[in-house]
């Protein structure tokens, strides 16, 4: 065969593995307006930036085998930065996994281990490859086993543009984030099919693993509107991340300290100390713009964490939401605070808590929850952490809450307060029955029992929530106005830019549950 034989049967190879899957699934795949895993890649990275590798890869000892064997593997760049890429075909084999596409995949995550990269993953999957056995399920776990040592050493992304099962759900939850598409994205361990024939339930596709529904169960980071959506919400999140553990994350402008002007915030909290307000707003001018890229803002809404940027750095922002259950902590947000924590500290990013809670959520439900190991978990977490911590309490500071929420006595680095913050052991409203309670009940007048009862929580309001007694006794760093507060921040992340907080030797923590 001629060289120029050869080059045109090159051609011709590559020109197949653009689109291999069959004509039926292609139809299938254009008649559901689906795009292409290569479009995926492309419409995600930069320009030009995409460098495929096992293009021509496919099963062995198949002569019918199809190239690429289900899955588009590469490298490239978002916003000028390195990363690892793979997207599923779901034109071929489903997507499912076979021997060749772990290959391609544990390659290129093998690749970005060595070289310090993010790995974005766009799923699409049917699961394992049935007909391929235990070799399918021996593929899954050599890309579970690689996901351990990227895990805390650069991020890992996961994108769901398709329905996804068995590993194909367990591989992305194991990911520091998951990106879905409502309408689009389903996840479930097991298909309404088989719950029908195992269980006799039920149930349809979207109604067990849609966007939404993995969302209210904490599997999904973000849940988007579209694919370009998706893509647009992993260029912001890359943006204010490091490439890997080891390097910095990338520095924006931000205005001179000069330029500030927050005189608004003086007059920002309301004088009812029991009004809402928007948490988000507040974060927002907290931060050198609006800019917040926010992490699982549907899931435990009393909670928010997000990430923004002082001083032109990125920042984590762990914020109580006054208007969900007046910010108290729940079992869901204390797991999603502690996961968020982490995952800021395993990449360097500070921590600033803005902290306006009543508590722990009491309840029987939360009990049954198990709010106890769950709470626990969320100030383990922060106590680990070694990053810069900064806690700025602008309203209501009570109990445990108080306590994880950045305290000093948790291994928070520096307090700020506003003169509208309450710190105590629990609010009026709790403490007239716990300390006045009796005698509050021995007053028969309805009336003068009412006004007994607001006389005292008045005196309590007065004398034991407010944050000078705490300011008093050196929990409470700076008192300040809520005009200087983007100051303070930048001032308090400059103080500990340098921190270094070594833990005692040992091989790892032991989480509560």
């Amino acid at each position: 065969m001629s060289t120029a034989s050869k080059l045109a049967d090159l051609r011709a190879r590559l020109e197949k593995a653009q689109d291999p899957g069959s004509e039926r699934a292609r139809k299938r795949r254009d008649d559901a307006g689906q795009t292409t895993p290569r479009e995926r890649i492309h419409a995600l990275l930069d320009e030009g930036s995409f460098v495929e590798i096992g293009a021509l890869a496919r099963t062995p000892g198949d002569p019918d085998a199809v190239y690429s064997d289900g899955v588009v593997t590469g490298y490239g760049r978002v916003d000028g930065r390195p990363v690892a890429i793979y997207a599923h075909d779901k034109t071929v084999y489903g997507g499912s996994v076979g021997v060749t596409f772990g290959r391609k995949v544990t390659e290129v995550m093998e690749m970005a281990i060595k070289v310090g990269c993010p790995v974005i993953g766009i799923q699409d999957s049917g699961g394992a490859r049935i007909q391929d056995a235990v070799t399918s399920l021996a593929m899954y776990s050599e890309i579970a086993r690689r996901q351990l040592p990227l895990s805390g050493r650069s991020p890992q992304i996961s994108i769901m543009l398709g329905k996804s099962a068995g590993g194909a759900v367990y591989a992305p939850v194991t990911t520091d984030f998951v990106v879905a598409v409502d309408g689009q994205s389903e996840m479930y361990v097991t298909g309404p099919n088989v719950i029908r024939e195992v269980t006799g339930e039920d149930i349809s596709s979207a109604e067990l693993g849609g966007a939404r529904i993995q969302e209210q169960s904490g599997n999904i980071q973000a849940v988007v509107a579209t694919e370009e959506e998706a893509f647009d919400y992993v260029r912001d999140l890359l943006a204010l991340l490091p490439t890997s553990a080891f390097d910095d994350s990338p520095v924006a402008w931000a205005p001179a300290d000069e330029d500030l002007d927050d005189s608004e915030l003086d007059t920002f909290m309301p004088d009812d100390t029991n009004a809402g307000y928007d948490m988000r707003e507040l974060l927002a001018q907290l931060g050198d713009d609006d800019d917040l890229v926010e992490i699982q803002a549907n899931y435990a809404e009393n909670i928010i964490c997000a990430f923004g940027r002082i001083d032109g750095r990125t920042v984590g922002f762990v914020a109580n939401n006054p208007m969900h259950y007046a910010g108290c902590i729940d079992a869901d947000a204390a797991d999603k605070g502690a996961r968020f924590v982490r995952t800021c500290d395993v990449y360097n990013i500070p921590l600033v808590y803005v902290v306006d809670t009543p508590g722990y959520l009491p309840g029987v439900d939360q009990e049954r929850q198990g709010l106890i190991h769950r709470g626990a978990k969320f100030a383990f977490a922060s106590v680990e952490a070694t990053v810069p911590k900064v806690a700025l309490i602008v309203r209501k500071a009570y109990g445990g809450a108080y306590a994880v929420m950045g305290s000093k006595n948790l291994a928070g680095d520096i307090n700020l307060a506003w003169p509208t913050a309450q710190i105590a052991v629990m609010g009026s409203a709790a403490a007239v029955v716990m300390i006045q309670g009796k005698q509050l009940d021995a007053i028969e007048d309805p009336a003068q029992r009412e006004a007994m009862k607001k006389m005292f929580m008045d005196f309590y309001d007065e004398t034991m929530t407010s944050p000078y007694v705490a300011a008093e006794r050196g929990y409470i760093d700076a008192m300040i106005q809520p005009s200087e507060t983007r100051l303070a921040l930048r001032r308090a992340l400059r103080q500990l830019s340098t921190k270094y907080d070594a833990d005692l030797p040992k091989k790892h923590t032991i989480s509560p549950l």
